[in-house]
């Protein structure tokens, strides 16, 4: 374990909570490990809690909206895994279509959209019944799915077209689609709904749309000193509540970055671990974890000094990291 002293024990003692931890606003941390099979749980001090065994290639994950349930996409066995958050034990498996990689709910829970990479569809999902409902094509090897904050849209990124699906809710079908970067992964929608920020691995950067008129505002760079173009691969994307800071996780340039989301302006390259892939922020944003991917650990970064300050080992290939805030 590597911590650099100067800011380690402050940004530690924020993160240490007293007392029982309830069934729910755990300040747990969820680690899925993508070759592991497993989501490793971190206490809020980063202790080990458990270790989950879960369907094979366990990806992408997200909390219902009462955090009681945590859902994990799990690619090489088609499912969606449900993990009870008191219990830290999955109770539930959702069939999918092959390879579920990256998935959204629907605003009301009812329904969640997941990319399936193998078959270029994004397929809604009827939670209750575990039914598919509806199969929207889509480019080849969709991956990033997210809803406008109103409902209306579900944006869905083609790695292979370099493109954003726009797909209307209600129709159940793509209505247009945007040429971004090359090889498009994630989103963020801005908490005022307006923008949507698209991460290009492979042209190194990121491109913002603007959600009512559906076209590119802007197109960012990142390029952290010591490294060329071509080795920055942003991929994990996360934003503060009040829509002033984008986390952008640059893969293989194994830096975050830290971004003015009005302005645009990279406000800090933050060297984190090997291929770093996914990005998450505590309740009180202090304190940002940074899946590694090649490093098999995760980040602790202190948001005051914008540093890292820990790097904890959790297994085999990190892929998503969620707090239970």
């Amino acid at each position: 374990m590597r911590i650099i002293p100067a800011v380690a024990a402050a940004a530690l003692l924020a993160m240490v909570v007293g007392g029982p931890v309830a069934a729910k606003n755990t300040d747990l941390i969820f680690v899925s490990l993508e070759r592991g099979n497993q989501v490793v749980v971190l206490n809020p001090d980063l202790s080990v809690n458990t270790r989950i065994d879960t369907s094979r290639r366990p990806r992408d994950m997200h909390f219902n909206k009462d955090h009681s349930l945590l859902y994990v996409a799990c690619g090489d066995d088609d499912s969606i895994d449900v993990i009870d958050v008191a219990t830290l034990a999955v109770v539930d498996s959702i069939p999918t279509g092959p390879s579920p990689e990256i998935f959204a709910f629907s605003p009301d829970e009812s329904q969640i959209f997941v990319s399936n990479e193998e078959d270029s569809t994004m397929e809604i999902i009827d939670v209750a019944s575990k039914t598919v409902v509806e199969r929207v094509a889509t480019g080849a090897e969709p991956e990033g799915v997210i809803n406008s904050v109103d409902g209306k849209y579900v944006f869905v990124t083609s790695e292979v077209a370099d493109m954003v699906h726009v797909i209307d809710r209600e129709k159940a079908a793509v209505i247009k689609n945007i040429i971004v970067g090359t090889r498009p992964r994630r989103f963020v929608v801005t908490p005022d709904g307006a923008d949507l920020w698209v991460s290009d691995e492979l042209s190194s950067e990121v491109h913002v749309i603007d959600i009512a008129s559906l076209t590119i505002k802007n197109a960012q760079s990142f390029v952290p000193p010591g490294f060329r173009a071509e080795d920055v691969t942003p991929v994990g994307m996360t934003i503060t509540k009040d829509g002033s800071k984008v986390l952008i996780t640059l893969g293989r340039a194994n830096h975050l970055a830290i971004v003015d989301a009005k302005t645009y302006e990279v406000l800090q390259y933050v060297l984190v671990g090997s291929r770093a892939w996914d990005v998450d922020l505590t309740s009180d944003e202090k304190t940002a974890f940074v899946a590694n991917g090649l490093s098999d650990d995760i980040t602790v970064v202190d948001m005051a000094s914008m540093t890292p300050v820990q790097s904890l080992p959790v297994g085999r290939t990190p892929h998503s990291i969620r707090v239970d805030d």
